[in-house]
């Protein structure tokens, strides 16, 4: 133990902030401490993340944020970004919402499994963002899929992991986690209880087999939906006792009536629809129902006692129920298909998409969140009694990154399923306006952001072929690349690289990479639609895309592999087909090739990975390796013009390691894949330039980078660059602006 201690006290001496915490947390009898650093993450941070413990190891031995106290400026630059509402330091946007709760005053209360930076449950007011529920990350802990409050205590559902191998009192026992309520004050500092159980006296156990997925209080009564048990659980909201409970199959929210009755969402399974129950507060099935839903995502009273439903299926809207006798529908609120109504896809203010909550104050406003179907991103709005948007807050980007339309000169912006457009007169943060998303649920359930986690598609290509716009999008471990044309505001699936069989699409070949091609136009997958493409070769971790449209790879077992374009389909889909590639091999000084990047007009070629000069040492996987070499002619003679000897020291604390590279105009980018600090080469000489940090706009703080392509740049016809990376931890996308050369 002692041996750990100081190793932890090594590590965290480079965040004065959590090693203070931290000595603290070993002095009071090892009461845990919140650690809200991005990486204490389970799984690779799948969204699915409740069931899965966090070590107290690694909640310990991570810095909270990368913070940077001296940044280089040997280089005009400013650092702005997109998609969030907030910059960073104590403010910012959660990642996405699960649920939400709405207070009398219109303070809105939310709950998620998970946000990087630790605020899995907000509070927000006045669009502004205000708080959180303290100690809800890290040490074993997340959030969960319900919150509820009443006038002195808010309530989330959260789980609770054990802590292996740590002497601290009141943990699970291995390999359990409790799923439990745990109770904070309305300012989000735990409530304990006699009786509580956890660190701080202050959670409830539930169950220690599944989620609580409904919280509900009316009176000194707080309701419970224990979906483990099928039970709903009635406790003292005071003493948190357990006063009955009753059978309810497949129960998740709840609301509490006028009449202090019960509406229980049961959930789907796959004989039965969702339906809407109502029981007594006592436990007696009542007789009205509400069948009329598809995919009911919250439910709410609003101040005149009507029942609000998030209908979250093809219809997009929240309805309006008179409950009073037979539940009638007597209106909706928002534009009916939401996001997908006019122009698919365009932004508007009564355009939902994506429902996860609504709420009402007692003067009536509505508050409604959305979080894009794919519980990535955050969009919360008010709207007043007459149904105008007062405010909105958004906290758009996880696991994500941008790239600017070549054929806009930058004014249009694409993140992975967002499409934003600038005004570079603008302030920093104040530069995007969000115009499009770009994924279609119900058009294209085949869409491979749908089909897979977050890791799935995290990195974007945006180019510009005959004229015309596509994107291109790469995962978290480079496994395959899709393709997008577009249609308005939507990005339509068109075709995928597969470097190997997966679990998705169903209908794949069954051994080998392979590529699909929309052949009708339909944008989904059909089984005669695939080309298989040889073995799989899980090496592959370079994916390029030029500007005549070729699709390039880079395997670390030896080859590149040049895919040519062959011009678009009838349906304006991009064409490449294996007959139309070849295989070059791996050119000196390299080892191990892991980035490709050509340019054709000019037959110029980067390439990164590891040398036999400077070889792979580490651990790591998926970096840019320790060089970049430039090579000029590269179909003639390839000729070797520079060698940039890239920063690699992955035994240093924090290990020092380049994870993604760009180039653009006269100058190559690469960024550091924990501080994220993004140095600067010439692209003429290879000489280094400057390096780029955080600024104060952002807090000087951003999270790790994860992904392959987190770092996109582009040089506008000005002469400004643009630099666009990956910051997972509060929810947006940096952005450097250079200034004029």
């Amino acid at each position: 133990m002692k041996n750990r201690f100081l190793l932890l006290v090594n590590k965290l001496w480079q965040n004065r902030r959590l090693f203070i915490q931290t000595i603290n947390h070993f002095l009071n009898n090892f009461k845990p401490i919140e650690n809200d650093r991005q990486h204490c993450r389970m799984s690779f941070r799948a969204p699915a993340i409740a069931g899965v413990i966090i070590s107290t190891v690694t909640a310990l031995s991570v810095a909270a944020l990368s913070v940077t106290s001296n940044p280089l400026p040997n280089i005009s630059y400013k650092t702005s970004w997109i998609g969030n509402t907030f910059g960073g330091g104590s403010k910012w946007v959660q990642i996405q919402i699960a649920a939400m709760y709405v207070g009398n005053d219109g303070t809105v209360y939310t709950n998620s499994v998970w946000d990087e930076a630790g605020r899995e449950a907000g509070i927000y007011k006045d669009g502004d963002a205000i708080g959180k529920a303290s100690n809800l990350h890290g040490w074993g802990r997340t959030g969960g899929e319900a919150v509820t409050a009443n006038g002195k205590y808010l309530y989330i559902a959260m789980t609770q992991g054990a802590i292996d191998r740590m002497l601290i009192q009141d943990y699970p026992p291995s390999q359990t986690n409790w799923y439990c309520v745990r109770r904070y004050n309305l300012s989000g500092e735990p409530a304990p209880f006699a009786g509580g159980r956890g660190y701080d006296k202050s959670m409830l156990i539930v169950s220690t087999s599944g989620q609580v997925t409904g919280l509900a209080n009316a009176g000194s009564e707080l309701y419970v939906s224990d979906s483990a048990a099928n039970r709903i659980r009635v406790y003292d909201a005071e003493t948190m006792a357990e006063l009955r409970s009753w059978s309810v199959d497949r129960p998740k929210l709840i609301a509490v009536d006028t009449q202090s009755n019960l509406w229980i969402l049961q959930a789907k399974d796959a004989t039965n629809p969702p339906k809407i129950l109502h029981y007594s507060k006592t436990g007696t099935l009542l007789s009205k129902k509400i069948t009329d839903v598809v995919d009911p995502t919250a439910l709410a009273m609003d101040n005149q006692g009507r029942l609000l439903v998030a209908e979250n299926g093809p219809r997009q809207q929240v309805l309006i129920y008179n409950i009073t006798s037979i539940p009638t529908l007597v209106g909706t609120f928002g534009t009916q298909r939401g996001i997908y109504s006019g122009t698919p896809g365009e932004i508007g203010d009564l355009k939902l998409g994506g429902l996860t909550g609504v709420g009402t104050d007692a003067s009536g406003n509505l508050y409604v969140s959305l979080d894009g179907f794919n519980r990535s991103g955050t969009d919360l709005r008010k709207f007043n009694a007459s149904g105008s948007m007062e405010w909105r807050l958004l906290g758009l980007q996880f696991v994500d990154n941008a790239d600017a339309d070549p054929g806009t000169n930058g004014v249009d912006v694409f993140t992975k399923q967002e499409h934003f457009v600038m005004d570079y007169s603008k302030s920093n943060g104040q530069e995007w306006s969000y115009k499009g998303y770009t994924l279609d649920k119900f058009r294209y359930p085949d869409d491979l952001r749908l089909q897979e986690t977050v890791h799935g598609t995290t990195s974007v290509f945006v180019r510009r072929i005959e004229g015309k716009r596509f994107l291109y999008l790469t995962g978290m471990f480079a496994d395959s690349l899709a393709i997008y044309r577009f249609d308005g505001e939507s990005a339509v699936p068109s075709a995928i690289f597969s470097r190997k069989h997966s679990k998705w699409p169903a209908n794949q070949p069954a051994i080998g990479s392979w590529l699909w091609h929309d052949k009708n136009g339909e944008g989904s997958i059909q089984s005669d639609e695939y080309e298989s493409l040889g073995a799989e070769d899980d090496s592959i971790w370079g994916w390029e895309v030029d500007s005549k449209g070729d699709v390039w790879q880079a395997s670390e077992a030896g080859y590149i592999k040049h895919y040519r374009y062959q011009g678009l389909d009838t349906h304006g889909s991009p064409i490449y087909t294996s007959a139309a590639s070849e295989v070059i091999p791996r050119p000196a000084p390299f080892n191990k090739l892991l980035r490709v990047k050509y340019f054709p007009d000019t037959d110029v070629m980067y390439l990164g990975g590891y040398t036999v000069d400077r070889p792979h040492t580490g651990e790591e996987w998926g970096i840019v390796g320790t060089e970049i070499v430039r090579y000029d002619n590269w179909t003639k003679d390839k000729k070797l013009r520079w060698r940039i000897t890239l920063p690699y020291d992955p035994k240093a604390n924090p290990m020092l390691i380049i994870k993604a590279m760009d180039v653009a105009g006269d100058r190559v980018f690469a960024v550091d894949s924990r501080k994220a600090d993004v140095y600067v080469y010439d692209a003429g000489t290879g000489a280094f330039v400057a390096k780029l940090s955080p600024g104060s706009e952002v807090g000087k703080e951003t999270g790790w980078i994860d992904i392959p392509y987190a770092l996109r740049a582009y040089r506008r016809t000005n002469g400004e660059y643009l630099v666009f990376v990956e910051e997972d931890a509060k929810a947006k996308v940096i952005m450097y602006r250079l200034g004029q050369k």
